[in-house]
């Protein structure tokens, strides 16, 4: 990791939208958790396009606590994209993205500052010990995708890690070259490598607000992660369709030893409409999965901006960026 200033900044980068009540009892209680422990502290906050008086507060914040910045993107460009905003303009010599809704407690990152400063670890990522604030469901579903995200992508995720994590700049240095703009982030963040270790910790229920994702949402999400990181759902209908055409050569040598030894045969309807069907719902599938990839680089190649600020605190002036 190199030797670090004496004194030094940690970042921490907040991506909100619509919390105008979790902010000040966010600020609390990271004031509560690191007011003294840290040299210096920027606590960034990325707008992601709220309606209600969430950015009104954000500014309150600003005007009352220099350490507080408010990056405002333009509208609404999704938790991933702003989450990248608050990396590109973090200034700090480690980096912690984080939620405001307090699951994520401030109090574990000084845990994640001894790993980095005393033994020399470049990212140290939280691992939910508990998901007991999750249904059933949703902690059945995630174990299932850890699982086959890392049993078929190349990168490996650790299992029940999210966001919350500490990275050393370099690091962040490493993720800002990845110009992608179909992100995952959980891919991204373990993609550079590097020296890691995570750190147990028990995620409590929100106090505030509730969340923005619902389960239409996490499939996207999780349709984002295996597209972006495998090339295993294109791959699979080479070997399913090797399979298919040697069963079908099988089965036309035995419909020709029949005819040879027994006479002509005339087909059933109901064999003949449910090979066509199957195998019309079998083309369709494969189709779809193949358009879910050239959309993907569809995107790519239009080079859109990832997002665009409307306002930056730190230099109280508008502008664009990549």
């Amino acid at each position: 990791m190199g030797e670090h200033q004496v004194r030094w900044m940690l970042s921490i980068v907040v991506p909100v939208m619509n919390e105008e009540h979790a902010i000040a009892d966010f600020l609390s209680a990271v004031d509560a958790a690191l007011g003294g422990a840290v040299p210096e502290l920027e606590i960034l906050f990325i707008d992601d396009g709220s309606t209600d008086a969430t950015l009104a507060s954000l500014r309150q914040a600003a005007a009352r606590d220099p350490r507080v910045r408010v990056l405002a993107l333009t509208r609404n460009f999704g938790k991933e994209a702003a989450m990248t905003a608050g990396l590109d303009h973090a200034r700090g010599d480690a980096v912690v993205p984080m939620d405001v809704d307090l699951q994520d407690p401030p109090e574990v990152i000084l845990e994640f500052i001894r790993y980095w400063r005393d033994e020399g670890y470049d990212m140290v990522y939280g691992v939910r010990g508990s998901r007991a604030e999750d249904t059933q469901t949703k902690r059945a579903t995630a174990g299932l995708f850890y699982r086959f995200f890392n049993r078929l992508a190349e990168t490996h995720i650790p299992s029940n890690a999210g966001d919350f994590r500490l990275m050393d700049r370099r690091v962040v240095e490493a993720i800002k070259r990845l110009p992608e703009r179909n992100r995952f982030m959980k891919g991204l963040f373990s993609w550079p490598g590097y020296r890691s270790i995570g750190v147990y910790y028990s995620r409590p229920a929100r106090e505030s607000g509730v969340s923005k994702f619902n389960y239409w949402k996490l499939w996207n999400f999780a349709i984002d992660g295996f597209v972006s990181f495998s090339t295993w759902p294109l791959r699979v209908w080479m070997y399913f369709g090797a399979i298919v055409a040697a069963i079908a050569f099988l089965y036309i040598l035995l419909l020709v030893g029949r005819v040879i030894v027994v006479g002509n045969d005339v087909p059933g309807y109901a064999s003949l409409m449910t090979a066509v069907l199957f195998f019309g719902g079998m083309q369709l599938l494969s189709i779809g999965i193949l358009g879910e990839y050239i959309g993907r680089l569809f995107i790519e190649t239009k080079q859109r901006p990832l997002y665009l600020i409307a306002e930056d605190s730190l230099t109280a002036e508008s502008s664009d960026s990549p």
